[in-house]
């Protein structure tokens, strides 16, 4: 087996018990169809530590009927055709549990291929653990039994980071809209016209671009200036935020940045002083979530090297839930029932430091609470090596933070 696709996880100490399990137990497999190398390979790689982080811990507290779980990596590079193919592995593999997160264009490739492998091979089905990919179609027209999602969507965010911002007062009247061409940056855009009359503001010009193939952001700069906006509002991820805040800072532009992903590792550090008083709406603040919060980061840590950052502790958290929907789903001839793990998933209920943590059973939208923060010298844990964080402004639950589940989704439920 090539060990670049295999990292299996076990525990440490506590074998014995492994050993005095049934040998014709089959140990669960959880497979991480990421982008692990090239240019996007940042944002997988973050997927992939906070999966292992959360492995160890499940195999540390005995594994799963007896046996460790066991995890497989498959890098897809960054690609629909390259996930389709990694998935395929994966399945050969034996592999029950697929987790990705990187790409609406990934996830909507990995949630279609998993319908049509289940729908072809009855008692044989995998789950696909969408922790990132927040296109509006997933949890829509797309919607399936065996796709979930532990992450927001636009509608969630945007109306969080309006919230947020406007408690504030740096929301301003006059929004320019940049976001990505494709599912993800489409539905921000629609968010952001969506909430004008909730936020009080006008969205004076919008841009969609070319995904991760723009080098150089200044043309788009110079027109977020020529507008006159007081805010830009994006969805923008990887390297299509971290250049366009470069050219923003060349650019010495002033309108404040409200976004999704500007606690990515590297954006501080690129935009500099110019990061100062933007905001961005996440799932997980430390400074927020008290003394839990603060435990779970020093472990955290102390198991990866790091800080958990940007996608790591939705995915920490996500993966929490699958724990719990494992420890509520008994054996079948030796061997996990996907059918009746989803249905554990379904009613999953965490508490974590930021509130509690659900599943939606009407659509697999994960519930769970979000955060909005600023850029500051006073934010308690400094970021990328500079003197500023992220510190909060708004702490909201998950109820608050719901927006309703969509019409389109119909969920067919196996018999």
């Amino acid at each position: 087996m090539n060990k670049r696709n295999l990292y299996a996880l076990a525990v440490v100490s506590g074998m014995g018990a492994f050993c005095a399990a049934s040998v014709s137990a089959a140990p669960v497999q959880i497979g991480l169809v990421e982008t692990l190398s090239g240019p996007q390979a940042s944002s997988g790689q973050a997927y992939r530590t906070a999966v292992r982080y959360v492995v160890d811990q499940i195999n540390a507290a005995g594994g799963w009927n007896g046996e460790p779980v066991q995890l497989r990596e498959y890098d897809n590079q960054g690609g629909p055709s390259g996930a389709a193919d990694k998935l395929k592995a994966a399945i050969a593999d034996g592999v029950q549990i697929v987790v990705q997160g990187a790409s609406s264009a990934i996830g909507g490739q990995i949630t279609e291929d998993v319908r049509k492998h289940n729908l072809r091979n009855p008692g044989k089905e995998v789950v696909y653990i969408n922790m990132g990919a927040e296109a509006l179609d997933l949890t829509g027209e797309k919607c399936n039994f065996y796709h979930f999602r532990f992450a927001g969507n636009a509608q969630v965010r945007t109306k969080s980071l309006i919230e947020g911002m406007k408690k504030a007062g740096a929301l301003g009247t006059k929004v320019y809209s940049i976001n990505q061409n494709y599912s993800w940056g489409q539905d921000m855009e629609q968010a952001i016209v969506d909430n004008q009359k909730e936020g009080g503001y006008t969205v004076v010009e919008k841009t969609l671009h070319d995904v991760n193939k723009i080098q150089d952001f200044s043309p788009y700069v110079a027109k977020i200036a020529a507008s006159g906006a007081d805010t830009v509002m994006t969805g923008n991820w990887s390297n299509d935020l971290l250049l366009l805040m470069k050219a923003s800072k060349s650019a010495g532009l002033k309108a404040r940045y409200g976004t999704v992903y500007l606690d990515q590792p590297g954006n501080l550090a690129n935009a500099g002083d110019l990061a100062e008083g933007n905001f961005v709406v996440h799932t997980f603040n430390a400074e927020a979530g008290g003394d839990d919060a603060a435990k779970f980061v020093d472990d955290y840590k102390a198991k990866t090297g790091h800080l958990p950052v940007f996608v790591e502790p939705q995915t920490v958290y996500g993966m929490k839930m699958i724990e719990d929907a494992l420890k509520r789903s008994q054996p079948q001839d030796g061997a996990l029932n996907v059918n009746d793990f989803a249905k554990a998933l379904e009613t999953a209920r965490i508490q974590t430091p930021m509130g509690e943590m659900s599943m939606r059973a009407s659509d697999h939208q994960g519930q769970l609470p979000m955060v909005v923060s600023t850029v500051t010298p006073d934010a308690k844990y400094k970021v990328d090596g500079t003197e500023m964080g992220f510190k909060p402004v708004l702490l909201l639950s998950a109820e608050e933070a719901s927006t309703p589940a969509q019409s389109s989704c119909q969920m067919k439920r196996p018999s």
